[in-house]
């Protein structure tokens, strides 16, 4: 029967993510991140929780009015940061459940797990119970209502008989003293949320607290479109003992018990909280897992290390390896983006659920996994795509530069040249790129145009993006001399050192590491067959065209095939139309045998790839690299390099 719910659960995720992915990319999809944002609306609640405490007076005459005041007569904050308090609240209870719910689905709660399934069901209770507690401090008719129903609820167990509810029985019985308790309650029991989220990742390797900067700008904003257009108010005036509270407006987030303890006797709502949260508590130990082929432990070992890492019983290959302190590559964790691809060389793995577009049954069959999802049936060996990069300490830097020079390539691409200050050349491989540090700490990544053995200055080409912050920058006010960091060299879109010939496919600004491992190989006297296919929307989009077309007459082994996919009448175009990977499978219906580097933006590596797999490319012999331009109404960044990954 578990697993029977868990089917359906599984299916309904993955179907939702799969349109959120495609709507908001997967690296910003919300699904990935929940427990992060869980984590941010907390620190949001207690921020705005700070503020309304300093006017809140915890009196009986003062509890209400303070609430008035600060609603009404401090609209402008007061009453903004009531409605962002109250609907952050209702946003960390829904985060909370559907992060419950979804590592239920797909299986991620028993065995090692158990720890962060049960502080996370302590996590949730104490959540609704600091709900309900800050639902009785304005004293309005809802306060009324709540602090009546829960007392008759609490007065049912052994030892209170009624104690709690004569207090509220006549409006003598209400003193200050009981609203300065309601009040420490309140703000003990969150400290102990806090404390418990704390504890609740402690045995999840490398947890994220912190969401994706796009998603908090919008969480932000969209709790103050909330909170301007729906703002909350008391409901019905004040709090009056002497009459019964006939109907109010629920919060059912938070407080979803309060209409069944009005309505079903106690014992009965006592049993319906206690059962279901000790079967919570439990399932861990109901579930029962496939027992693993052979006796003992299995162990993982990356290809090019001695080091074996034992692997707990569901683990995945990434959190074991993240356990144990390795830099692997990931980014969603749960199957979306095929950052954390790899190569099963020996051994057999459970694939486990991921989307299919960033691992299809082609390269899957081939031996491609994804860390994040895949969990060993036996001893594994894998192979990395940046080995080097993960037994190695990182060879990236950060470097001060100067623009030298600026010329408008295309009506829309600026060649940017960069030396550093300081005279040092920055040792790097063709192929890969650097990220521009802005003043914010924000990154903007753009490949090396240039080939390494012309180090002394940089050569990027910069597209602009309409609303992109930095592209923005770079066309309307940037000059030459002016001053940037970067960090580099990054990536690991480099030529592989084999003699099968080369297919190139680049799309857009796509072309620039293409020119720079193009370049590289001339230099190097690589003779390997080289075809490069490149691909635009209009043809005045080609730029240094006259720099490709003297390639191809300088070197026998190198062929370029142009391809306009949206020309006009008046372009006058003679040449190849259409999609740019058609027109290179038109040409090459077979790929056993080549090697493939891709590179353009995310929708067309994503729509390549899989094309690529199916007429005969070998998933070790197919490159890629993706660049992914971010929702500028949200975070401003325009230019984002996915790590490049092999399919």
């Amino acid at each position: 029967m578990i697993a029977l719910v868990q089917r359906a659960l599984q299916a309904a995720f993955m179907a939702v993510e799969a349109r959120f992915n495609a709507f908001f990319g997967d690296r910003l999809n919300p699904f990935y991140h929940l427990g992060a944002i869980s984590f941010f609306l907390f620190w949001i609640v207690a921020g705005s929780g700070v503020y309304l405490y300093a006017f809140f007076g915890t009196g009986v005459a003062d509890a209400y009015l303070s609430v008035q005041a600060l609603t009404h007569r401090q609209w402008y904050v007061g009453g903004v940061l009531r409605s962002i308090h109250r609907y952050a609240s209702d946003a960390f209870v829904l985060t909370m459940l559907l992060h419950l719910v979804r590592h239920f689905a797909f299986d991620r709660f028993s065995g090692f797990r158990a720890f962060s399934w049960l502080t996370g069901l302590m996590l949730l209770w104490l959540v609704y119970v600091a709900g309900v507690n800050g639902y009785m401090l304005p004293w309005d008719r809802l306060a009324q209502f709540v602090i009546v129903t829960s007392f008759e609820w609490l007065d049912w167990l052994p030892g209170l008989g009624g104690t709690l509810i004569r207090n509220v029985m006549y409006p003598s019985s209400i003193n200050d003293r009981f609203f300065s308790l309601l009040a420490f309650m309140h703000i003990g029991i969150s400290l102990l949320v806090l404390l418990l989220m704390w504890v609740h990742v402690q045995r999840v390797p490398k947890a994220k607290t912190a969401p994706p900067r796009p998603i908090i700008v919008g969480l932000l904003l969209a709790l103050l479109v909330l909170a301007i257009f729906a703002p909350v108010v008391s409901q019905q005036g004040p709090a009056a003992l002497e009459r019964a509270v006939a109907n109010v407006d629920l919060d059912w987030f938070l407080l979803p018990l309060l209409p069944l303890i009005e309505r079903l006797p106690a014992r009965y709502v006592w049993t319906l909280v206690i059962g279901s949260s000790v079967l919570l508590a439990v399932l861990p130990w109901l579930r029962r897992r496939p027992v693993r082929a052979g006796a003992g432990p299995v162990h993982l070992r990356i290809t090019g290390s001695t080091r074996k890492i034992a692997v707990r019983p569901g683990e995945t290959l990434l959190d074991a390896g993240l356990r144990e302190g390795l830099a692997l590559p990931f980014e969603c964790r749960n199957g979306g983006c095929g950052v954390c691809v790899c190569t099963v060389v020996d051994g057999r793995v459970d694939h486990g659920l991921y989307q299919e577009r960033v691992l299809p049954a082609a390269a899957r069959n081939s031996g491609r996994a994804l860390l994040c999802c895949a969990t060993p049936l036996t001893d594994v060996e894998i192979e990395l795509d940046d080995t080097a990069t993960l037994l190695a300490p990182a060879a990236s830097g950060v470097y001060s530069a100067r623009v030298e020079a600026m010329e408008r390539l295309a009506p829309e691409v600026m060649r940017l040249l960069l030396a550093t200050t300081d005279g040092r050349s920055v040792p790097f491989k063709a192929g890969q790129y650097i990220n521009i540090l802005l003043d914010d700490g924000q990154r903007r990544a753009f490949s090396f145009a240039n080939p390494p053995q012309r180090p002394d200055v940089i050569e990027l080409h910069v597209r602009r993006i309409p609303g992109g912050r930095f592209t923005g920058h770079v066309f309307d006010q940037m000059k030459v001399g002016d001053s940037l960091r970067f960090e580099a060299p990054l990536g690991s879109f480099t030529l592989s050192e084999s003699d099968a010939p080369i297919l190139m496919v680049a799309g857009a600004t796509g072309f620039a590491p293409v020119k720079s491992i193009l370049e590289d190989a001339f230099l190097r006297g690589i003779q390997r067959p080289m075809w490069l296919y490149w691909g635009v929307r209009q043809p005045s989009d080609f730029y240094l065209l006259d720099v490709v077309q003297d390639w191809e007459r300088q070197h026998a082994n190198f062929h370029f095939s142009p391809v306009v996919s949206e020309p006009v009448a008046a372009d006058q175009w003679a040449g190849r139309i259409g999609l740019v990977h058609e027109a290179m499978l038109a040409d090459f219906p077979s790929l056993a045998g080549y090697e493939l580097y891709v590179c353009g933006s995310v929708r067309m590596v994503d729509a390549a790839v899989p094309e690529f797999l199916a007429h005969g490319l070998s998933a070790d012999a197919c490159f890629s690299d993706a660049f992914v331009p971010a929702r500028a109404a949200l975070s401003g960044a325009e230019h984002v390099t996915r790590p490049p990954a092999r399919p």
